[in-house]
């Protein structure tokens, strides 16, 4: 089978695959606090980090939702890990509130202050990225045409991770179990991880 993403046979495939083959991703379990003091806490299926030196993160959203307008206004944002254990409350997080209303409350979730930012962070989640903005570019298309999509870009200025989950100098990330965004409804927890050293030129 081979399509354009605007000619999909919608008989075939009545649910668009994209998100099922650029899977899993990271969630952006982003919380943010606006000018007036409201906070927001949403999770964000395109998310990533970019870069190691300095470390940045980006988050797409798409329009100017609560995450990206609050983040633009002050600059700031906190990403949050979202784990199996958390995975009820990051979707609650994800409801439709009015502005002002605060996901934390909404799900359930308390907040701990951060460092260097004033967005908190989620309490319960083992690991933090305090952020400060460098970067919104506006998406577009190959035609020019403006796609309605914001990508913040953040530079880490402060990591949070729970003490329980460092062993022998290294982040135990599959004891974390932290979640991931599929296709669809689905997620994808990583509980089990292989190595695989890089190959040696000869």
């Amino acid at each position: 089978m081979f399509y354009t993403p605007e000619h999909r046979d919608r008989h075939l495939l009545p649910h668009d695959p994209f998100k099922a083959l650029i899977a899993p991703r990271p969630i952006g379990w982003v919380s943010t606090k606006g000018k007036s003091g409201a906070l927001n806490l949403a999770p964000y299926s395109f998310f990533n980090a970019v870069a190691d030196h300095p470390p940045i993160v980006m988050l797409s959203s798409q329009g100017w939702k609560d995450s990206a307008t609050f983040a633009s206004e002050t600059r700031e944002f906190v990403w949050n890990m979202a784990t199996y254990d958390l995975r009820e409350p990051m979707n609650l997080s994800s409801a439709n509130l009015p502005r002002g209303e605060s996901e934390f409350a909404y799900a359930g979730l308390e907040t701990a202050p951060s460092r260097f930012v004033a967005p908190p962070r989620v309490a319960q989640s083992p690991a933090a990225l305090e952020c400060k903005v460098i970067d919104i570019l506006l998406l577009k298309d190959l035609d020019g045409a403006l796609t309605g999509n914001v990508l913040v870009f953040g530079q880490v200025v402060g990591v949070y991770v729970d003490d329980a989950f460092i062993k022998d100098g290294r982040v135990d990330t599959s004891a974390m179990r932290p979640i991931a965004r599929c296709g669809y409804m689905d997620y994808a927890v990583t509980d089990k991880l292989f190595e695989m050293p890089r190959p040696r030129r000869v």
